[in-house]
């Protein structure tokens, strides 16, 4: 355990308040690129444009419209970094290009022990864990089961918009 302690954000949604813990420590270049986000307002009023049940919530892309927002530069993958895709974490979503991670980040609502590094080969290489939910899964698991279908070009869409209205850092 490092004496730094470790930033969490307030992510609030149109289905409740889900507080996360940021692992500063484990993925420093993760953790920076998705507070310089927080800190600009890039999430609030986007929505979380892919949900399946029994796998993972992913947002941080898209507006309502399925418009997506131009993210900023890729960002090195630091899957490698001992954290494991367990229920409740975070981790950045990506291409199957290795370190094409930008803004959009998901919230694994199982163990997806599968998205786990294992090896310097890009298609054993896994997804970047950098948070936790430490308060509210239960937000989580209720956005997991709402209705989904297509639009705008891609499935698991929610039929009702689900938004991120705001994404802040807790002073403690």
């Amino acid at each position: 355990m490092s004496d730094v302690k470790n930033p969490q954000v307030l992510m609030e949604t149109s289905m409740g308040k889900v507080k996360i813990e940021l692992f500063m420590d484990k993925a420093p270049i993760t953790v920076k690129n998705f507070l310089s986000y927080v800190n600009e307002g890039f999430y609030d009023g986007l929505i979380f444009h892919r949900v399946i049940k029994d796998f993972m919530i992913q947002g941080g892309g898209f507006d309502a419209e399925m418009v997506q927002k131009k993210p900023r530069f890729a960002i090195k993958n630091e899957a490698g970094n001992g954290l494991l895709n367990q229920r409740g974490t975070l981790a950045m979503a990506r291409t199957a290009v290795v370190d094409s991670a930008t803004c959009q980040f998901f919230i694994n609502v199982v163990d997806n022990a599968f998205l786990n590094h294992r090896g310097k080969r890009p298609d054993e290489f896994g997804y970047a864990v950098f948070g936790q939910v430490i308060e509210g899964m239960e937000v989580m698991d209720s956005i997991r089961q709402v209705k989904t279908g297509n639009k705008g070009g891609h499935s698991d869409v929610p039929v009702e918009p689900v938004t991120i209205t705001s994404i802040k850092t807790v002073q403690e």
